[in-house]
């Protein structure tokens, strides 16, 4: 399926369940470092709870949503190939 002009709909991978002993990742309160923050990956929208992968000023870290409280949180600034890493530990269930 396309969005209008062509462009495919991409709605992003479920979260695999939790591992029995996941990584606890630190949230904090989002923080306006940068202007411009691109999203680079993002889980599907259709769970209450979802993550996006972002990058801003040379940086990379993880955004959470979640509808039903209606708060955001992110990690902190890190080396983009980490924040990827940590990403793909949410996906796979290895880290909350």
């Amino acid at each position: 399926m396309s969005a209008p002009g062509g462009i495919p709909d991409y709605h992003g991978p479920h979260i695999r369940p939790l591992l029995a002993d996941p990584v606890k990742l630190a949230w904090y309160e989002p923080t306006q470092l940068a202007q411009h923050v691109r999203v680079t990956a993002h889980t599907c929208h259709c769970r209450a709870t979802t993550y996006e992968l972002c990058a801003a000023g040379g940086q990379g870290f993880i955004r959470r949503m979640d509808r039903e409280r209606r708060t955001v949180h992110e990690t902190a600034r890190t080396l983009t190939a980490v924040a990827r890493r940590t990403f793909e530990q949410i996906l796979n269930g290895e880290a909350a």
